[in-house]
């Protein structure tokens, strides 16, 4: 699970932005929707709302950097658009295997030569751990700061000093030899471990491979998947992989036609098979869009509910109705779920509900002004000073502007100023 997610000078994020998934504990209602881990308690799930283009969807770009970067597939981050500072800082505090670690690294776009740019110019991976105090230590893993010239190794001065002399176009786990240093092994096998428990998602263009790769080879999560799609208040009987299914018309236009999915494979698209009544229709013809998200979800969903995973969606209520996507967060928050967390951004104001389905610090807002974007906690707004509650009901307050940071179009202006005769 992920307790805090950190972003400096990335993209529309020109200052230092933390996204806390660490609960607040003076909070009492709705002590399910929060895990303990070594002594800290996270959130099960959060959401970030905001208006179009203030950084939701960055923050969900910023953690699939970090997770490229840890698994070595892009060793390169963009910086911010509006200035002219080329080092971009990303971070990340999670759980492995019941510790809590936390990395961070910038990266500076910089060249030093025509082809050659100055690269991860810092690291610093640690271990976290709070006494019976809720004291919080830090021991220190690794530290690579080549501005301050300090290379620093837990327990071996000979890496410390081949810190020094590696390369920077790539972190520290994939530039040093992990099999003559078992030390940097295990560094390895905890950031991949992380990264590799995280799946993100964006609900304009679902991976169906996933779901196609489960309905295919009757895995065990194939029930889960199934029955998830078949009570997710749609009308369908059981949901298939059937490979003779005949498509009624051509093959090719019903594959361009489909954009809502992301198929590695996409012929296999032809085959997915809803049953609507006890009749079997291809679903890329006759199921809606919705339905055909839904589907491509449900795999990750499930996966994420059996085996502790981190699902990150964004936009998670695009083309959802409002009752399944409360469905969908009550299965994270739910006190049965042991270890898997759920982290969206959605514009639908029917999920601000602190009666029902979060805690005040489940839910986040985010906004820009003339420096950046930026993020805020509804916890920040108190009973005492805003007069906001857990009773209160944040849909009228949101829609009123009270709490969020909502714009108000002015689209009558578009009328305005045309001539009669024009």
């Amino acid at each position: 699970m992920i307790l805090n997610i950190r972003v400096n000078n990335y993209l529309a994020y020109s200052h230092n932005t933390d996204l806390s998934l660490v609960a607040d504990m003076r909070i009492k209602k709705f002590s399910f929707n929060v895990k303990e881990i070594a002594g800290f308690n996270v959130l099960k799930s959060a959401c970030i709302y905001g208006a179009n283009n203030v950084g939701k969807s960055c923050l969900m770009r910023a953690v699939n950097s970090i997770k490229n970067v840890l698994l070595g597939y892009v060793a390169e981050v963009p910086t911010n658009i509006f200035n002219n500072d080329n080092r971009c800082s990303l971070g990340v505090t999670f759980d492995y295997d019941g510790k809590i670690y936390s990395y961070d690294f910038t990266y500076d776009l910089t060249f030093v030569s025509p082809q050659v740019k100055r690269g991860f110019i810092y690291e610093r991976f640690a271990e976290l751990s709070m006494d019976v105090h809720g004291n919080i230590a830090e021991r220190e893993i690794f530290v690579r700061d080549m501005d301050n010239n300090l290379y620093k190794f837990d327990g071996n001065g000979e890496l410390a000093i081949l810190l020094g002399a590696v390369s920077a176009n790539n972190i520290l786990i994939y530039t040093i030899n992990n099999e003559k240093y078992s030390e940097v092994e295990k560094c390895r096998s905890i950031l991949r471990g992380f990264a590799d428990s995280v799946d993100i998602i964006n609900m304009y263009n679902i991976p169906i491979i996933k779901t196609l790769q489960v309905l295919k080879d009757h895995s065990d999560l194939m029930k889960k998947t199934v029955d998830l799609i078949k009570l997710a208040d749609l009308d369908i009987d059981d949901y298939k992989y059937i490979k003779n299914v005949a498509s009624p018309v051509s093959n090719e236009q019903n594959i361009l036609y489909e954009n809502a999915l992301n198929a590695i494979a996409p012929e296999d698209i032809l085959y997915l098979t809803s049953v609507h009544k006890g009749k079997a229709v291809q679903s890329l013809i006759f199921d809606s869009t919705g339905t055909k998200k839904i589907v491509a979800l449900a795999s990750y969903i499930a996966d994420a509910l059996s085996n502790g995973r981190i699902l990150i969606i964004d936009e998670l209520d695009s083309s959802l109705h409002f009752k399944l996507t409360r469905a969908i967060v009550s299965l994270f928050n739910n006190e049965l779920n042991a270890s898997s967390q759920l982290l969206f951004t959605a514009q639908d104001a029917m999920l601000l509900d602190c009666k029902k389905l979060f805690r005040k610090d489940q839910i986040w807002f985010a906004a820009k002004n003339e420096s950046g974007a930026y993020i805020y906690p509804l916890s920040k707004y108190t009973a005492q000073k805003d007069n906001i509650r857990s009773e209160t009901d944040l849909i009228e307050r949101y829609k009123s502007g009270e709490i969020g940071e909502l714009p108000i179009p002015d689209l009558i202006s578009i009328l305005l100023g045309y001539d009669e005769d024009e």
